[in-house]
């Protein structure tokens, strides 16, 4: 069996009592990485909620964040929901294809 969900690499930088704080050494999974966190090393709760986001999309999704090659017009899962944002559209679901896949079939 393979964990689908891990350490990060971060657990052990946080101190018992600790919220936030910055780091000159940045540790983790570069695709679920909150921006603050690798351009700057400051981390924080935000930085977990939005790993936690990364996951769930790629949950939805059905791709990983780093699924997507030189033939797609985004560097990542990330790019590709910001993008239908804009336009107002919705991300395509797996889970919803295969549900309703079942459900008929």
């Amino acid at each position: 069996m393979n964990p689908k969900i891990s350490d990060f690499g971060m657990a052990r930088m946080f101190m018992e009592d600790q919220v936030q704080g910055k780091n000159t050494r940045v540790v983790g999974t570069y695709g679920y990485m909150s921006p603050e966190y690798a351009i700057h090393g400051q981390y924080s709760i935000k930085s977990d909620v939005f790993s936690y986001g990364v996951l769930t999309l790629e949950i939805i999704s059905g791709r990983k964040n780093s699924d997507y090659g030189e033939k797609e017009p985004w560097l990542n899962l990330i790019g590709h929901v910001w993008d239908l944002w804009r336009e107002e559209k919705a991300l395509p679901s797996k889970l919803y294809i295969y549900t309703w896949f079942f459900f008929f079939f």
